[in-house]
């Protein structure tokens, strides 16, 4: 074969690869949803890459640190709360569950037995470590455990069940419609399972499959929801 007619092959094959990368490009123009499409699939998880500050607690004085601060309920609808009159916990006059995403003001962390029959969602141990709280806008002191001590053995479960900042701060990406039905306790269309759980709390049943694109059953103290995800949106909503 000739040099002339080698680089003719050259140009033209040069040619047909450009034509076809701007045929593509032109289709996709004719089609914006295509473009907006592939643009919403390399879009970062923001969720992912947001700071979520742990403090790993081993000892009970390691806890003393959040004396003084604000929490936020990181699992809602799980923890009890109850009294905290004269320097004790009033395990008989449970209030309720802590909803997700509420503000607790922690005053201090103390150390008290619990009785035989209260079931307050931890092992006992010889004793427990409680978080004293107040509420905004309400000065009554409450207490809601966070640990349990048995002889030498300690265990804490304050990075599981608090933010230590403000998750308006944590997740400010989310629509300004979503934190709306967050702090309402409700759920809508099109948050995601990370949302819903910050809105009605923990799950209590799931569809098996990967979380955003399965059903998933929520507890709500005692409402049940049932909400189904397909990539990670909110798509049918039930509640009883």
């Amino acid at each position: 074969m000739k040099n002339w007619q080698i680089m003719l092959i050259s140009i033209f094959i040069t040619l047909a690869i450009g034509g076809g990368y701007l045929f593509s490009v032109w289709k996709q123009r004719q089609n914006p949803g295509v473009i907006e499409q592939n643009i919403a699939r390399q879009r970062p998880d923001l969720d992912k890459v947001s700071v979520i500050r742990k403090l790993f607690p081993s000892y009970f004085e390691d806890t003393l640190q959040l004396e003084g601060t604000s929490v936020w309920m990181k699992n809602g609808y799980i923890m009890p709360y109850y009294p905290y009159t004269s320097g004790h916990v009033v395990f008989a006059r449970r209030v309720g569950v802590i909803p997700a995403a509420q503000k607790l003001e922690v005053k201090k962390i103390i150390k008290q037995a619990v009785p035989a029959n209260e079931d307050d969602g931890m092992s006992h141990g010889s004793r427990q470590a409680f978080a004293v709280f107040t509420l905004p806008g309400d000065a009554t002191l409450y207490a809601t455990p966070i640990g349990v001590i048995q002889g030498r053995q300690e265990a804490y479960f304050c990075d599981t069940l608090f933010y230590y900042d403000d998750p308006h701060t944590i997740f400010d990406h989310w629509p300004k419609d979503v934190w709306a039905a967050v702090d309402a306790h409700q759920v809508k269309s099109g948050m995601s399972e990370l949302e819903t759980r910050m809105a009605i709390g923990r799950k209590t049943q799931t569809s098996g499959g990967t979380e955003g694109d399965r059903t998933v059953t929520f507890d709500q103290a005692g409402k049940h929801w049932t909400v189904t995800f397909v990539n990670n949106r909110a798509t049918t909503i039930t509640s009883d």
